[in-house]
């Protein structure tokens, strides 16, 4: 069952309320998503710029987003591994964009990389991949 823009949006709602005000999701296509930050002073760290932690989130969150798109709502999926490169440091006072992609979807684990811009930037201000655990169907 796939997931489009709309029932992704609800399903973030539902299952993460404690987070969901925090993205907005732009774009839905096969085997990709793009996934906003929304600019918010509790994302930032000292020195005026988006923390480690809250990059991190956006890459998480996205690939997250781009699985859920092609299997459907398996909200159990996790996060295995996660390796970013901060690349720039991002502007403080726009939002954080996230273009995410599946390089490979199979029964039990997916992977996905990201690349995070700051809104109006043309350079990445972060790369990052990531590997999910697919739980299994229920027999």
């Amino acid at each position: 069952m796939e997931m489009n823009r709309a029932a992704l949006t609800e399903f973030l709602k539902s299952e993460f309320r404690q987070v969901a005000d925090m993205f907005a999701i732009e774009d839905v296509r096969p085997r990709a998503v793009t996934v906003r930050l929304l600019h918010d002073e509790r994302h930032l760290r000292p020195g005026g710029t988006v923390s480690g932690p809250a990059m991190f989130a956006l890459a998480d969150v996205s690939v997250y987003l781009a699985i859920l798109s092609m299997i459907g709502p398996k909200a159990l999926s996790v996060t295995t591994n996660c390796s970013i490169d901060f690349m720039r440091k991002p502007a403080a006072n726009v939002d954080l964009i996230c273009q995410a992609r599946i390089l490979k979807l199979g029964r039990i684990l997916a992977v996905g990389d990201c690349l995070l811009f700051s809104d109006g930037l043309e350079d990445p201000v972060a790369r990052a991949s990531l590997t999910y655990s697919i739980p299994p169907n229920p027999a």
